[in-house]
């Protein structure tokens, strides 16, 4: 088994069991402690789970997010994919919102060729991607500049995005969990993602596998209030709760 399969397999491994020891895990995978070992520390240092005394648990709430430079090179080359997916979701003559992000972001750079496309964004740097597509109008919501991120928000922007009418709105989001569903740190930007989802006739909610299974304080939808999801990584039983629940799953 390749080394990053190994890991990928031992985080799904600890998310379904919640907590396991060291010597659970290489009985399991038939390896060394010491490789054990080795992939707990690399994916703690990803922040993907935490050491325990003689085990691991998983680390599964989110309280912040890295700065936008750092999260803009992140699992670059699955953002891009996710984008290209999601890009096969747009029909010229759509009139779409793109939620602020970097996943988001990659569906920008794929929908420069649609025709007739009408886009709604709450994020200047993916405004600016789409600034030449001459068939493609851009509607900038407005709102108070987040400078760090390049996010419009506040009253403004949720008072725009409430007398919007859309096919279709992709949201980004630093948590997903299969159950829970939709949730963020932040409780100001919310209400933004909330006015979005309520605009659209679907809801498609991108993120890459990292964010599969977090969960972070305030719940922005429930499951019931999204068609899909476009990510990489899933376990079968999480795919089955999830179209179990009405949700179209697009792996890439």
């Amino acid at each position: 088994m390749l080394i990053l399969d190994r890991q990928n397999k031992v985080l799904q491994y600890v998310k379904n069991k919640r907590v396991a020891t060291v010597t659970e895990l290489a009985n399991h995978f038939e390896v060394h402690e010491a490789t054990i070992r080795r992939d707990l520390s690399l994916l703690e240092k990803e922040g993907k789970l935490k050491r325990t005394h003689g085990g691991v648990m998983i680390d599964d709430e989110i309280h912040s997010e890295p700065p936008f430079n750092e999260r803009e090179s992140a699992q670059y080359e699955e953002k891009r994919k996710i984008g290209q997916l999601a890009a096969e979701l747009i029909e010229d003559g759509h009139h779409i919102i793109l939620d602020s992000g970097t996943t988001t972001a990659h569906i920008a750079d794929a929908i420069t060729e649609k025709q007739n496309l009408t886009v709604i964004t709450n994020d200047i740097n993916i405004a600016a991607k789409l600034r030449f597509s001459l068939s493609i109008k851009v509607i900038v919501t407005g709102g108070m500049l987040f400078p760090e991120s390049y996010i419009l928000n506040g009253m403004i922007t949720d008072e725009v995005l409430d007398k919007l009418h859309v096919h279709i709105a992709f949201i980004g989001t630093p948590a997903f969990h299969p159950t829970l569903g939709l949730t963020h740190f932040d409780e100001t930007l919310v209400p933004a993602k909330r006015a979005m989802i309520r605009s659209a006739k679907k809801t498609v909610v991108v993120c890459d596998h990292t964010k599969i299974g977090r969960v972070s304080l305030h719940t922005v939808a429930k499951n019931k209030d999204i068609d899909s999801l476009i990510t990489s990584q899933l376990s079968e039983e999480n795919i089955t709760s999830l179209t179990d629940n009405g949700i179209d799953v697009r792996l890439v």
